[in-house]
């Protein structure tokens, strides 16, 4: 017997406030397509005010969808009308993925598995370190601060303009966390593995400080969460001080993967050809 819910089973969504620039339906149209799978996934604009009727109606089977993907500024509310979130977004207090299962909804957080799964397939071995930075103590500072630390880094320095902030994150994610202020930058990079920025800072070509990375460890890795331009102007500086780097398009491929498998019942893979179509698309709308 087919489901009865065969209408909207196959059907996922992105949804944020503004959503019309995600990327997110080029990267599940393409698994849907190389996989074979008869299903749709598209972005799905809602409101703050609406979007407790939307999550209503998603649990109900209105709405259209299995589930799908939560973007700014919806994450934690999505986390606070979910039904089942698992520990990752409770700890997070944020989710960015929800599906269907007997009428409720399910939540979670996958920007932390996507972060560092970028880093294992481009600079394998980059765990082996015992301290990292974080630069920033924003929202998106959060899972990968939440990764970092469960991957079994002993210290993690989070360096934000406002030492409140950072401090607030270290009280959220324990003993392994220190805040410090941004005038303490250099002296907390010495010999750090890793180097990760979560700000805003060199986005869309806007410009960045300069800054001296010779203090980290010989071998470390920076990366940086944003993703446009591809190679930031914090990494083109990491690259010619001869430290390895990885952009931040990765952690937006790999972090759509849970969710897929989750609506679509099949694991996808992020391959080359997937991130050659999201540049392309980059390049365009540039």
């Amino acid at each position: 017997m087919r489901d009865s819910r065969e209408t909207f089973v196959n059907h996922a969504f992105v949804t944020g406030y503004p959503i019309k620039h995600s990327r997110s339906p080029l990267i599940h149209g393409y698994w849907l397509k190389q996989l074979g799978i008869a299903g749709s996934y598209r972005a799905h604009e809602v409101a703050p005010e609406a979007f407790p009727d939307f999550m209503r109606r998603l649990r109900d089977g209105s709405a259209g969808f299995c589930g799908g993907n939560v973007t700014i500024p919806h994450k934690e509310m999505a986390f606070e009308l979910s039904d089942r979130p698992d520990e990752l977004s409770a700890e997070l207090g944020a989710a960015n993925t929800l599906w269907l299962e007997d009428g409720r909804i399910s939540a979670t957080n996958t920007d932390g598995r996507g972060f560092v799964a970028n880093l294992d397939e481009r600079a394998s071995g980059w765990d082996r370190i015992s301290t990292a930075v974080i630069l920033g103590a924003g929202g998106a500072s959060r899972a990968v601060i939440q990764a970092v630390r469960d991957r079994g880094v002993r210290t993690i320095h989070v360096v934000n303009r406002t030492t409140a902030r950072a401090q607030e994150l270290a009280d959220r994610f324990g003993e392994a966390v220190e805040a410090h202020p941004i005038e303490a930058l250099s002296e907390v990079m010495a010999d750090a593995g890793l180097f990760v920025n979560t700000t805003s800072l060199g986005m869309d070509g806007e410009p960045a400080p300069s800054i001296d990375f010779s203090p980290l460890a010989t071998g470390a890795v920076v990366t940086d969460i944003v993703y446009v331009p591809l190679k930031t102007p914090l990494l083109r500086q990491a690259e010619e001080q001869g430290f390895r780097i990885v952009d931040g398009l990765g952690m937006l491929l790999h972090q759509a993967v849970p969710g897929f498998e989750k609506w679509f019942g099949r694991r996808p893979v992020v391959d080359e050809t997937l991130r050659q179509v999201i540049i392309k698309d980059m390049d365009v709308h540039a």
